[in-house]
């Protein structure tokens, strides 16, 4: 394998490891400082209880997150040098703004909420969380707008052979960037409600500290639905985003071959990728794929044959990725339906067959999140900067294969025991529950209120 390959899986590799943390980070945090808020209000020691079972899940997630998130940014100064030469003027900026905003706040914060139980008062205490969780998303959302920038390259002009930013309004207000924004942060809020669901469903099915995973499960399940509402409205966005500026990768995914006008969605599609057909097409919805794609029924949508195979995306990962998201996505949303009708029902008592559903459902957001990213990332090429610069021009030139194999194999070998350990712990402290007694923070936060 040449050192692009080998570059290009170790980054894929890497990229998505560090995703299994991200999003729940991003949901959870919203989470643990809106049940503490419930507590500085009510005063409940329920409320307090579920902030710190579900803060130490947090904090566990949270550190592998930062720890395989440092060794990403590495990559592009080594194996994707010329990426970093041509492109690190633009692509540069919003990182740094990304470090030295974002991540320092959320870090600064969450110090102050591990080590403040008992110095800083109630109300400061679940401020700092709130900061965390602001932080976290604030980080997500400079990330994202660089990623955007990669998808819909603004505000930038070809100068010195490298392209250089003139305009960072442009960068910031760019609608692929904001759409991808918003599509990954609420999958990644559907994806912590779903994770608060099923570790609920777990306790309650042993019937052990009812109440507090009765009060979890009700929290999670609304937040879960809502998540789940935007999704679906961001990815309708999406869809005309991507068919506007992106008109290969939309072709792949709705498996278009021939240029159409008026084209209808297609519920069952079997491709022939070899002959550049679909040998079945059944179920179709007239002028709804063109009113997806454009919001005008009668709009043309570009096939694949329209393009140079060495222009197209590889078809059938990025077809089948996007079908099993979309599949996902609507099953996310009746699940979180049937969660908040539960909620009011008397759980666990009558709905133990609900509860294993929602139990085994824990892992399905995960998939769907890496199954996005697949779409973005490798519906994209053959393109790094899509329109700008190719991925095989990316790669660092000074760069040897066997380099590459050597880190490729110290991440895999490193990022997998951290993501056995991230299971572990995690699942340890989920069956272990909360605390039995938290009278003594509570006396603590009630002198430093005083």
């Amino acid at each position: 394998m040449s050192a692009l390959d080998l570059s290009r899986w170790q980054f894929a590799i890497t990229a998505g490891f560090h995703f299994i943390f991200v999003p729940l980070t991003l949901g959870l945090s919203i989470l643990v400082a809106y049940m503490e808020t419930r507590y500085v209000r009510t005063g409940d020691e329920i409320y307090l209880k579920m902030t710190r079972f579900w803060g130490k899940l947090f904090l566990i997630n949270f550190a592998l997150g930062v720890v395989t998130g440092l060794t990403m940014e590495f990559q592009f100064g080594m194996n994707w040098a010329e990426y970093s030469r041509y492109v690190g003027d633009i692509f540069g900026a919003p990182l740094a703004i990304e470090a030295t905003v974002a991540f320092f706040l959320e870090s600064t914060f969450i110090g102050i909420w591990i080590f403040g139980w008992k110095k800083v008062s109630k109300k400061v205490h679940a401020f700092a969380i709130w900061m965390v969780a602001i932080g976290t998303n604030l980080s997500a959302l400079w990330i994202l707008l660089a990623n955007g920038w990669m998808q819909r390259p603004v505000g930038y002009v070809i100068q010195n052979n490298r392209a250089e930013m003139v305009d960072f309004g442009a960068l910031l207000t760019n609608s692929y960037g904001w759409l991808k924004f918003f599509h990954t942060v609420t999958s990644s809020h559907m994806l912590a409600a779903f994770f608060v669901l099923g570790v609920s469903a777990y306790h309650l099915l042993k019937k052990s500290n009812t109440d507090l995973y009765k009060r979890s499960f009700r929290i999670a399940s609304v937040f879960g639905l809502i998540s789940s509402v935007l999704l679906i409205t961001a990815g309708g966005f999406s869809a005309k985003i991507v068919a506007n500026y992106q008109p290969t990768k939309f072709a792949a995914m709705e498996a278009v071959w021939t240029t159409q006008k008026a084209a209808p969605y297609t519920l069952l599609v079997v491709p022939d990728e070899k002959n550049e057909t679909n040998s079945i097409e059944a179920f179709k919805i007239p002028n709804l794929l063109s009113l997806l794609a454009f919001h005008d029924p009668n709009a043309e949508i570009k096939g694949l044959k329209d393009f140079p195979k060495e222009e197209r995306p590889p078809f059938m990962p990025t077809f089948l990725s996007y079908r099993l998201m979309v599949v996902l996505g609507l099953l996310f949303f009746l699940l979180a339906l049937l969660s908040v009708i539960m909620a009011r029902k008397k759980i666990p008592e009558s709905g133990k067959w609900f509860l294993r559903i929602m139990l085994y459902s824990l892992p399905l957001p995960y998939i769907a999140a890496q199954l996005g990213w697949i779409v973005a990332e490798i519906g994209r090429q053959p393109w790094i900067v899509y329109g700008v610069l190719k991925t095989s021009d990316a790669v660092s030139k000074s760069i040897a294969p066997a380099q590459v194999w050597g880190s490729l194999i110290g991440f895999t070998l490193l990022y997998g025991t951290l993501a056995v350990i991230d299971i572990f712990l995690l699942t340890k402290y989920s069956k272990k529950g909360p605390e039995a007694d938290v009278s003594n923070v509570v006396r603590q936060l009630n002198n430093q209120e005083a």
